[in-house]
């Protein structure tokens, strides 16, 4: 029989008496990284399916937009309401509930021949994504070793990032060159959840479980008076940010093919990529500037991009489409993570999970709320007009910021520097809404 109140790990049998807890938790931060990438892989593995759909099915990218509607309508929902429960449930049962959403959306898309299907597939999947959000997060910074000590961070925030990447590219690859292009990657993302939910299952458990979990299904949006002055920027940063990503996953495919005149899914992957890719890797870039320097910055290098699409777009020419979109995102990362930084400085763990709220509720309505008008507009507007809309508002809000951004208050000049890329967030990437400051020891409650 289970014994009540101690953790699974510590539960499985004569074969772990020999194993140190130090090792225990090598196997549940190892676990919680694969689950994680394996997550976000899936994601983004869908992208290049999205033309295969458009040409086979007769969806549109009206169609396409709404399924990334129900994407982003899932992962906000469930990051709002169940961000906080694997405090109290405990972080193996949620990690392992978010990959069987994971594998459900896979399985509802191994059958996609209307848009209900895609729209049912991606909403599960939105679904799986916020709970792993939340729960493998807060997972990895349990159990990460104490050196080096900047793994925790890194791991929790890029691996969200690498999954997109290596998602939509392993999966261009598939579809282009494997068998069966609308049921391999499917496959492959089904066995690869399946072999992180078992990594999982056999990994020592860091919380205890503790009564309050109904409580926590309450969400918490608020901000505290002092970061209210930031909010302004800070949403303005949010929204046109993350409404480019979600206009990436609407309207690339199309994008791709009609006017830079391909139709190789491994190419829509590795665009797909860069911009994902570079928003990660150029976050840290704005650890070197102040808070409002960094935000003034990166969106400034987002106009560019954006400036550069609308010429790619115009010309038909794939590789400026290419560069405009690493500069695209580039800048969106630099802007992304000094806005969230400025938010969060000075703050207490206590403050993180109702500001990340904030934050979230800010930028998923930035995905949500775009792609629905774009929805409705893209069958009275060609493709290169809807671009064009998405890109005054790059134009709106690089203007606002570099009008209205300013620091957080502080004492002294350089605790205002914006800090780790670890802590930054984007479009597909809450990551830290519900959790505590990690203390020694296996429960951090």
């Amino acid at each position: 029989m289970p014994r009540p109140n101690v953790p699974f790990g510590q539960q499985l049998g004569p074969w772990r008496d020999g194993i140190g807890r130090e090792e225990r938790l090598w196997l549940a931060f190892a676990s919680a990284v694969v689950a994680l990438l394996a997550s976000f892989a899936t994601v983004g593995s869908t992208i290049p399916l999205f033309n295969i759909y458009r040409a086979q099915d007769g969806l549109n990218s009206a169609d396409i937009s709404l399924a990334v509607v129900a994407y982003s309508v899932g992962t906000l929902g469930t990051l709002l309401v169940m961000g906080r429960l694997s405090n109290y449930a405990g972080r193996r049962s949620l990690s392992i509930a978010s990959l069987a959403f994971l594998i459900a959306g896979t399985l509802t898309l191994l059958n996609v021949h209307h848009i209900g299907i895609l729209i049912a597939g991606r909403l599960l999947m939105g679904l799986g994504a916020g709970l792993a959000s939340s729960s493998l997060t807060s997972y990895i910074v349990d159990s990460a070793p104490a050196k080096p000590d900047w793994l925790a961070s890194v791991a929790s925030s890029q691996t969200v990032m690498l999954g997109l990447a290596v998602g939509a590219v392993a999966s261009g690859a598939l579809v282009q060159f494997g068998p069966w292009p609308r049921d391999l990657v499917y496959i492959v993302d089904i066995s690869f959840l399946l072999l992180a939910a078992v990594m999982i299952a056999v990994s020592p458990e860091t919380v205890t479980r503790t009564a309050g979990g109904w409580r926590s299904l309450r969400p918490s949006v608020r901000l505290p008076v002092r970061v209210r002055n930031l909010l302004p920027v800070a949403a303005a940063v949010f929204l046109a940010t993350w409404a480019t990503g979600a206009f990436y996953q609407a309207f690339l495919p199309a994008l791709v093919q009609d006017q830079l005149r391909t139709s190789s899914p491994l190419v829509l992957g590795l665009v797909f990529a860069a911009y994902m890719g570079s928003s990660a890797l150029a976050a840290p870039i704005g650890g070197r500037f102040t808070a409002a320097g960094a935000q003034r910055i990166g969106m400034v290098a987002f106009l560019a991009g954006w400036i550069g699409l609308i010429t790619a777009i115009a010309t038909g020419t794939l590789p400026l489409f290419f560069a405009a979109t690493v500069l695209a995102g580039a800048g969106q990362g630099i802007a992304i993570s000094a806005a969230t930084q400025a938010l969060l400085h000075g703050g207490t763990s206590a403050d993180r999970a109702p500001i990340l709220a904030v934050v979230y509720l800010i930028s998923y309505s930035g995905a949500i709320v775009p792609s629905f008008i774009a929805a409705q507009l893209s069958g009275a507007f060609p493709l290169p007009q809807i671009a064009l809309g998405y890109s005054g508002l790059a134009l709106l809000a690089t203007l606002f910021t570099a009008v209205s951004a300013h620091n957080p208050r502080t004492t002294e000049v350089r605790e205002s520097r914006v800090g780790e890329a670890g802590r930054s967030i984007r479009g597909e990437q809450p990551m830290t809404i519900g959790t505590t400051e990690p203390r020694p020891g296996p429960a951090n409650e």
